[in-house]
């Protein structure tokens, strides 16, 4: 219940590491499983996309904003984005660009908050925004409608920024918003994002993530910039090997929506207990129960999660792909002991 990244790796993604061993390949991704993980991106995305593939999350959107960003610029985003909050200050530190964060109690960004900045673009004492980001699923387990996503790419294009995703979760807000490459299209390329941080590990893999490029020029240089920030894999085999394998049937889909429905039972099982303030079913695979200081830690002693908001006694439970019905059955129970203190 700590996080998806808690949860190991699926067993047909390893031994689609382990046939990746076999031989030896050329270096740098200029291998056969580098070749077919991208034609399956091209695939997934129904176009020619531009595919690269770095070590985690962190390096993903260091990557996409790299190629994004000139100097003096600066990203849009909520003061709850996974690049402002969970990446120890990577993109500014890597990057030297400013993140102009908006205030927003459901983690999303509005278009209303991109024209509420544009005007500071020409000014010359101030960073120039060029780059929105948005989180999908945000880090409050919230989702962008494909509307709301386009609706966004169409104020940003329309002032001249560009449009990053950032989806770490993005097999989770996938299975909530249809389980299938038309419905993932819908709010990405379809809705006029530019650049994608594809999660793969949250989502099964061991390691790696990918930067999809729905406009291909941005990644001119992305070669060079991805070795520059220390994201070149020299055995890229093993991380496209583990692509190919999520990619070539549903497995993206199915392991996205396994970890949502584990939520949404647990939610099921515990909504009854009013002190949790459970009002509504998650939308994705996070739960944000208020909890009780004894009731909690008499919980976390016996299966850790993580505090959210330490001062109001808020807590996040999060799903992965691998858990099961019996898993959300004692977790549950468990809870109405602990409750009981």
């Amino acid at each position: 219940m700590a996080s998806d990244n808690a949860a190991g790796a699926h067993p047909d993604i390893v031994q689609a590491l382990v046939r990746a061993n076999a031989d030896h390949a050329l270096a740098y991704g200029q291998d056969v499983y580098t070749e077919q993980a991208r034609q399956l991106f091209n695939d997934l995305f129904g176009r020619q996309v531009r595919t690269e593939f770095v070590y985690g999350g962190t390096g993903a959107n260091v990557l996409a904003l790299a190629c994004m960003l000139k100097p003096a610029d600066s990203v849009v985003c909520t003061e709850m984005a996974h690049i402002a909050v969970d990446e120890a200050g990577a993109p500014e530190r890597i990057l030297g660009a400013k993140l102009q964060t908006r205030p927003s109690p459901d983690a999303k960004l509005t278009p209303q908050d991109i024209l509420d900045v544009v005007h500071l673009r020409g000014n010359i004492h101030h960073a120039q925004p060029a780059v929105v980001s948005i989180t999908q699923a945000t880090e409050l387990g919230t989702l962008y409608s494909a509307g709301e996503v386009r609706e966004i790419c169409a104020v940003a294009h329309q002032h001249g920024l560009l449009v990053h995703m950032d989806g770490a979760r993005l097999a989770n807000a996938a299975a909530a918003l249809g389980a299938s490459p038309q419905a993932l299209r819908s709010f990405t390329v379809d809705a006029g994002v530019d650049v994608l941080s594809f999660g793969g590990t949250k989502a099964g893999l061991v390691f790696g993530e990918a930067v999809v490029f729905f406009n291909t020029g941005l990644g001119d240089r992305v070669e060079n910039i991805r070795k520059q920030i220390t994201q070149l894999h020299s055995k890229m085999r093993f991380i496209s090997a583990q692509y190919i394998e999520l990619l070539r049937t549903d497995l993206f889909f199915k392991l996205g929506g396994q970890a949502n429905a584990m939520a949404l039972a647990l939610y099921e099982k515990t909504r009854h207990h009013e002190s949790l303030g459970l009002h509504a079913p998650p939308a994705v695979n996070s739960l944000f129960p208020t909890i009780q200081p004894r009731a909690a830690q008499a919980l976390q002693d016996w299966a850790f999660f993580w505090d959210w908001d330490a001062p109001n006694h808020k807590y996040r439970w999060m799903t992965a792909w691998d858990v099961k019905s019996q898993d959300i059955d004692t977790f549950a129970e468990a809870v109405s002991q602990a409750l009981k203190i």
